[in-house]
């Protein structure tokens, strides 16, 4: 299949036409990158003034049609308008200070995690921010992987309702260790990818109470190295994607392993489209549900967390602190 990428600066928006082919629709997929978003922050004297976000690592579209920026700094949680104005943030001491990190491959033991968390001094302000997702009622979820806690928030922010125990790490049915992502079944189910310390996706009613688990450490079916991310489609269908194994593994809502996508490279992110044909963004890469990639954005797999808004914008976390956004 032949790729054709033409990239043009013009009227502030960096423009990239990638052509992939005709997708099962017939339709090519082309995206452009808006370099302006969100809009300046305002100085004293009403001048333009740059957004001093931390390290971004997740990103949200909310029922209203906002967008809900996860970072790591002060006031973690912005609220911003689709073209980029600013609305409100929220946050401040909700999450730990704690920083994930890897393990030197030379202090690893086998068959156990490679990731550990550095916290005190070391760590850094808000660094236990780690995913953010809307449900389909509108409140929202954020994961705090040092925190080891999920916390579900209303769309004003007050918290509902915990999974896990602030601050205490562990395998049960009320603690994980490290967790990474949240998503939500057709029913309402909650899932948990509890990625980081354990290897393992845990599966809760809508009002937290405990229904069942599966995963452990390993490369095979079912196994997990690290799952980093998890959505649900229409027909109740988990995908996990298993970072550092390169792959996205697809079970069935009692966890079940149905199938793998290969050699997909080392997302740290994932995000379900809403339409009626549900597809599948890995990273940078759309995909249909049997892991087909129909369409790329410019700038390959990068991305720590990413949504997609009701009129199809697309919008990527980038722990380098700036989030991208791209329209069709």
């Amino acid at each position: 299949m032949s790729i054709q990428r033409l990239s043009v600066l013009f009227c502030g928006v960096l423009v990239f036409v990638v052509a992939h082919g005709p997708s099962a629709s017939g339709q090519v997929a082309e995206y452009t990158e808006v370099t302006a978003w969100p809009s300046p922050a305002t100085s004293a004297t009403g001048t333009p003034a740059a957004w001093n976000f931390g390290q971004v690592s997740g990103v949200a579209t909310s029922a209203n049609g906002y967008v809900v920026v996860l970072h790591r700094g002060a006031q973690p949680i912005m609220l911003f308008d689709s073209g980029g104005r600013f609305v409100r943030a929220w946050g401040d001491g909700l999450f730990s200070n704690g920083k994930v990190g890897g393990i030197s491959p030379a202090d690893r033991v086998p068959g156990r995690s490679g990731y550990t968390a550095v916290y005190g001094a070391a760590g850094c302000h808000a660094c236990g921010a780690h995913s953010i997702r809307v449900d389909p009622d509108g409140n929202i979820w954020v994961v705090d992987a040092p925190g080891h806690v999920v916390y579900k928030m209303n769309p004003q922010g007050r918290v509902l309702m915990e999974l896990g125990s602030k601050g205490v790490a562990g395998m049960s049915r009320n603690t994980f260790n490290l967790p990474t992502d949240v998503g939500f079944a057709p029913n309402g189910d909650v899932y948990v990818s509890d990625g980081y310390g354990n290897a393992r996706v845990v599966k809760y009613t809508a009002d937290g109470q405990y229904l069942l688990e599966w995963g452990s450490r390993g490369t095979g079916p079912g196994e997990f190295g690290l799952p980093h991310n998890l959505v649900v489609d229409d027909e109740g269908r988990v995908y996990v994607t298993d970072r550092d194994n390169q792959r996205v593994q697809v079970f069935s809502a009692a966890g079940e392993f149905l199938s793998e996508w290969a050699d997909i490279g080392a997302n740290s992110a994932l995000f379900m489209t809403m339409s009626e044909n549900q597809q599948i963004w890995t990273g940078g890469t759309l995909r249909n549900l049997a892991g087909e990639a129909v369409a790329t954005l410019p700038g390959g797999n990068g991305g720590h967390g990413m949504t997609v808004s009701g009129t199809g914008e697309v919008f990527v976390a980038q722990l380098s602190g700036r989030v991208q956004k791209f329209v069709r």
